[in-house]
């Protein structure tokens, strides 16, 4: 049996798990997902989506990557737990659940929050800057990271918030309307609504709209290729570069991640990284150069690497914010063993925000926060010098 705790929800001290009523659900979703200057989908819009039942069978669908075993248990191969679960329970996430034999998906079309952000929030930086994508995510999770920013959506399961029925279809639809150029797959972790993302991402290609995905990377290697076929770009949060940090604070694996990078990048799919910098957790000189080096040897000088500020949060909050000085030493490891695009997150208006030629130095993609205040690539390189700039820098 896998009954991950009961669903394994790690609420801080004297919170209770609760099923969230619609008003206490959106002051929980503005506090989280809205962004200042960012397009806000009015209510009326919403309140028509909403699904009634919590168990309403448009979001049930057969689970995809699971294998059937005796006695009706099922195991599940779509992550690396591949949690072996049994009759009427479900796996580690939550939101997948064995039903006499068969493995089904409890969040097909269920999002439990959606709203147009900012590309340069997810943050994608190499990828259409200055353009929106509409972002969605159901309940549910892989990982239990300690930091969480959407615990409140995360380590919860689907019965627990208030959802809406939001097909694939209908997805691409609004982003359109929303003149979106992206569906970005985000808030929570992607992996686990991993069937309405692939065809969400499908619905997308036949209506012009790009997909990318915001995801921790703690994926199996045929699910990660399989998603590389119909998505544009992925952002990995790399939690840190030790398996002790990972073991303890996010309740995962260091490997695996490594691998879903490695299998992304050969599928030729873009790629960024995202490394969270914990005061005193990872953040030791050593690990950022490991890091480093194990990113120009496997990956390449090319891969943009976010080092971005932390914030005490959820389960972690008796850390400090991490310091710039940190977050500027992290740069200047990675900036000495090779790397060519590396940021600096979460520090507005800080100079690594922007995007430099790597042969002239030239300021080519000027940003503060998530505004683009000028971007001078053209066709693809550097304006003044003709450097090739990786990317996608057009639809």
């Amino acid at each position: 049996m896998n009954q991950q705790d009961k669903y394994r929800i790690d609420l801080p001290p004297g919170k209770a798990p609760h099923t969230m009523g619609r008003r206490s659900f959106l002051k929980i979703a503005s506090s989280t997902c809205l962004l200042i200057g960012t397009p806000v989908l009015n209510w009326s819009n919403r309140s028509a989506l909403f699904a009634m039942s919590p168990d309403d069978k448009r979001f049930v669908r057969e689970a995809r990557f699971y294998e059937k075993l005796q006695h009706s248990q099922v195991r599940c191969k779509l992550c690396p737990r591949k949690c072996v679960i049994d009759d009427h329970e479900r796996g580690y996430c939550g939101v997948r659940e064995n039903q006499d034999g068969t493995y089904y998906t409890l969040v097909y079309s269920r999002p439990c929050t959606f709203h147009v952000d900012p590309i340069e929030k997810k943050p994608l930086f190499h990828f259409l800057p200055g353009t929106t994508a509409f972002s969605i995510a159901t309940a549910g999770c892989n990982l239990n990271c300690k930091f969480c920013q959407n615990w409140q959506i995360s380590q919860v399961t689907p019965e627990q918030v208030d959802s809406y029925y939001l097909p694939p279809k209908k997805t691409a639809t609004m982003a359109k309307d929303y003149n979106s150029k992206s569906i970005a797959y985000t808030y929570s972790e992607p992996t686990i609504f991993f069937e309405y993302m692939y065809d969400t991402a499908v619905e997308g290609k036949k209506q012009g709209v790009n997909s990318v995905v915001i995801t921790a990377g703690f994926m199996e290697k045929d699910p990660v290729k399989d998603l590389c076929k119909v998505v544009d770009a992925i952002k990995v949060d790399l939690k840190a570069f030790t398996e002790d940090y990972y073991q303890k604070v996010v309740r995962g694996n260091l490997k695996p991640v490594l691998e879903t990078m490695e299998t992304i990048r050969n599928q030729g799919t873009w790629l960024e990284i995202v490394y969270l910098v914990v005061p005193t957790l990872n953040d030791g000189e050593k690990e950022i150069r490991e890091l480093a080096r194990w990113t120009m040897a496997n990956l390449g000088p090319d891969v943009p690497i976010h080092f971005t500020r932390f914030y005490p949060q959820y389960l972690l909050k008796n850390l400090p914010p991490t310091p710039v000085s940190t977050l500027e030493k992290c740069k200047a490891i990675a900036d000495a063993e090779g790397l060519r695009y590396v940021y600096i997150g979460n520090v507005p208006g800080h100079p690594a925000e922007n995007t430099y030629c790597p042969k002239c130095g030239k300021i080519l993609v000027e940003r503060t926060g998530f505004l683009i205040k000028r971007m001078e690539i053209t066709d693809g390189r550097c304006p003044y010098c003709k450097t090739a700039i990786p990317g996608v820098w057009r639809i």
